[in-house]
């Protein structure tokens, strides 16, 4: 691998041993992609927390510096961390530190979250604590160098902003926050960014259910590949294309893809394609999208619904006002619980807005910094979920066990109240 001059101070140790170990990962990782060189970044987006319980005992036990040498850095010698080069933002996390008792939390385990924070926050990561962060002050712009985790995340910048990042692990981005160096390779790169797949949009595309539905069957026939989508006849709101991106990385692996005049960076499909034909061809109508709503839907069989779960990715402002408008003056069903996820920061908006009160008023919970998918929290005895989400529909049965219903927002919000799914393909 090249390595320009400053990497190579780096790399000899200029910095202190933190950033050495840094580069040293850098370069392995990059080689064993086939990366002739680093990029420069100063965009990161990671994961600097005790997720599981052994992670949790090992900073108790030494302390964490030592948790992020080996967890970040893949360095079992314990190394001073210093301060971040980058701009770097911590993404979701696995607990509500206000919930924690709804969640099932200990007061040692809140304990722990705010220490960790604090350690966080003291070498300079950003404590937004979503899967969302464009939606709460990490906006990078068209064609900047990123280094992002989290494929909901990764496939919206990457298309909807135009930016550029792969989707990376806990210890490359750990690595870059300290150099502001990321492998050039992948979708930094222009000629990996052209479409390989053209997928003809035969139903008329409009409501956010139909937009995670779409996502889904992308995924599936496109896999890892770069699709650009053709007769899209209506253009979606943020939260919108965000199902659709999470969806499609959820059954499949698109980390990029083109919607002429939508996305970022096409015009045209026959830009998009880069001027060539595609690798392969699909078209999406009435029965591919009925396919995919009774995949979404093939582990659920009871109709007694016992948790509600809205916000995957997190809710936006104008989700949890759309949720509120069908929830006021209603209440929960007794037998169900109803949770909302959204970035912390729209939690505190949603506050400000009345809306937490609208939802605490009908029984519902307004969470944030995780989900249940993540955080593999249920409500206890939980066997049967419904949500509005491809992505926790897809994940939640393998992970957790559990039946699960896919709908629209007010089939879910319909059967928060009524305690029975009634949801169905219209």
């Amino acid at each position: 691998m090249r390595l320009t001059d400053e990497e190579k101070r780096m790399l000899d140790g200029r910095d202190g041993p933190a950033v050495q170990k840094a580069m040293d990962l850098l370069i392995r990782y990059g080689e064993a992609l086939g990366a002739e060189k680093l990029v420069e970044t100063s965009n990161v987006s990671t994961t600097v927390v005790a997720s599981s319980g052994y992670m949790r005992d090992y900073a108790a036990k030494y302390g964490f510096d030592a948790l992020f040498s080996e967890f970040n850095l893949d360095s079992q010698e314990a190394v001073e961390i210093p301060m971040v080069k980058t701009h770097s933002c911590q993404l979701i996390t696995g607990f509500d530190a206000q919930h924690w008792e709804q969640m099932g939390g200990t007061p040692d385990r809140v304990k722990s979250i705010k220490e960790h924070e604090e350690y966080n926050a003291s070498i300079g990561i950003q404590l937004m604590s979503t899967c969302t962060p464009y939606q709460v002050g990490n906006i990078p712009v068209k064609g900047e160098h990123c280094a992002w985790m989290e494929s909901s995340a990764v496939v919206y910048i990457n298309s909807v902003l135009g930016a550029r990042t792969n989707c990376e692990g806990r210890e490359s981005t750990g690595a870059a926050m300290l150099t502001g160096r990321i492998p050039y390779w992948g979708y930094h790169v222009d000629e990996n960014r052209l479409a390989t797949d053209l997928v003809e949009v035969e139903w008329d595309v409009e409501s956010m259910l139909d937009w995670g539905l779409l996502g889904y069957y992308v995924g599936e026939v496109a896999g890892d590949r770069v699709p650009v989508l053709s007769g899209v006849r209506h253009v979606p709101n943020s939260y919108r294309i965000k199902h659709f991106g999470a969806s499609a990385a959820s059954s499949g692996g698109v980390e990029l893809y083109h919607i002429p005049k939508i996305t970022a960076e096409a015009q045209s499909v026959e830009e998009a394609l880069g001027g060539k034909k595609p690798q392969f061809s699909f078209k999406f109508g009435q029965e591919e999208r009925q396919r995919a709503y009774n995949r979404l839907n093939i582990s659920a069989k009871d109709t007694k619904v016992d948790f509600i779960m809205l916000g995957c990715p997190h809710a936006s402002i104008e989700q949890i006002w759309e949720i509120c408008k069908l929830l006021k003056g209603k209440r929960v069903h007794s037998g169900t619980q109803l949770w909302i996820f959204t970035p912390r920061a729209i939690r505190e908006l949603a506050d400000r807005n009345g809306y937490t009160q609208i939802i605490t008023d009908a029984g519902g919970f307004l969470m944030s910094d995780t989900c249940p998918a993540l955080g593999q929290v249920l409500p206890p005895g939980t066997k049967v979920v419904a949500t509005d989400s491809a992505k926790q529909a897809h994940y939640l049965p393998a992970i957790m066990g559990i039946q699960c219903w896919f709908g629209s927002l007010e089939d879910c919000v319909r059967a928060a109240i009524t305690g029975n799914w009634g949801g169905e393909l219209r």
